[in-house]
């Protein structure tokens, strides 16, 4: 593995059809970070762009030593992009923003500001808030105003802005993290659900200067597939059987309850029941709920090799304090390789 030494930044770009912005988008940030005085790489996820994109982001890297390139082989999609970008990070601190030039890179100074603001009790993750945007209504600002409402009441972590990508993250926390799906639109709450300290400041927003916009219908309906998984994810990852369980044992109990009415409605009065639907659905409640409570078990089972076959405990830690004198702490289990 490359060792190289750790820089105070990494600004992650997931890239798709933008290559009118990039030149841009690499002069900003590199004006906003050197003036701020802080070293930085700035990595373009190349997410299958069929434009230039990956050509202009070749020459640029040709003339900037702190922009790395990185080309996935197809459209794997926002998250994925942010993934590859967090695994080659080497920054201190890792950022995120889109590349269409709507984030503005001037920002992140004010950004990184606040992250190290506080001292013991500075925040680990900074969300932008886009305070005034500059996009359609109807289009944009409304649908993600009612997202920002849904997320925060089914996460319990309230940002006015889920969906700005501009981000800052210290690394340890960062590196936590697993996208896959839509994922990275809900970043701060698996953050908090790990507990990270979250702080949401405005930043400035920008009409689009070049290029379309890639959202659409079906990337909303894929966000509100992936907020049941972060729902369930944040509160029963380790601990399934509740969730299965409980209602497995509901339902078998109504189910048998249902079946024991019945058993003494025929004993004591010689009613038929052959012909009647509450005896068929007595009988499909007790074999549902033995079905639930047997996912439960499996469930349970599975998120135990989850978490032991990655070396992966199902907790973590802000910091540790040694005393003088005392022996050196256990390292944590390094997950197992490939």
């Amino acid at each position: 593995m490359e060792t190289r030494p750790a820089l105070d930044l990494s600004l992650i770009v997931p890239v798709y059809q933008e290559e009118e912005s990039l030149p841009h988008l690499a002069a900003e940030v590199r004006a906003a970070l050197l003036a701020a005085g802080l070293s930085y790489e700035l990595i373009c996820v190349d997410d299958g762009s069929r434009d230039g994109s990956l050509r202009v982001l070749r020459a640029l890297a040709a003339e900037d030593p702190a922009l790395v390139v990185v080309e996935l082989r197809r459209n794997f999609g926002q998250t994925a992009a942010m993934q590859a970008g967090l695994d080659r990070a080497r920054g201190r601190v890792v950022a995120f923003m889109d590349a269409d030039l709507q984030n503005d890179p001037a920002d992140i100074p004010m950004m990184w500001r606040a992250l190290h603001e506080g001292g013991d009790l500075a925040p680990d993750l900074v969300a932008g808030w886009r305070f005034r945007r500059q996009d359609a209504l109807l289009d944009r600002r409304l649908p993600s105003l009612l997202a920002n409402r849904l997320i925060g009441a089914v996460t319990g972590v309230r940002l006015h802005d889920y969906g700005c990508s501009l981000k800052l993250i210290r690394a340890d926390l960062a590196r936590t993290l697993r996208l896959y799906g839509e994922m990275h639109r809900f970043i701060p709450a698996i953050a908090s659900w790990a507990g990270a300290r979250i702080v949401e400041v405005k930043v400035n927003h920008r009409a689009r200067r070049f290029g379309v916009s890639k959202y659409g219908l079906g990337r909303v309906l894929r966000v509100l597939l992936d907020l049941l998984v972060v729902s369930f994810m944040q509160s029963y990852l380790v601990r399934p059987m509740q969730v299965f369980g409980l209602a497995g044992l509901a339902s078998g109990a109504l189910g048998a309850g249902i079946c024991l009415y019945l058993a003494l409605l025929k004993g004591l009065t010689g009613a038929a029941l052959a012909d009647r639907p509450l005896l068929t659905l007595g009988v499909l409640l007790v074999v549902v709920g033995v079905q639930l409570t047997s996912f439960g078990l499996i469930a349970d089972l599975l998120a135990r090799t989850y978490h032991e076959a990655q070396g992966k405990p199902p907790y973590h830690v802000r910091s540790q304090v040694t005393g003088p004198g005392a022996f050196p702490a256990p390292a944590p289990p390094a997950p197992p390789e490939g």
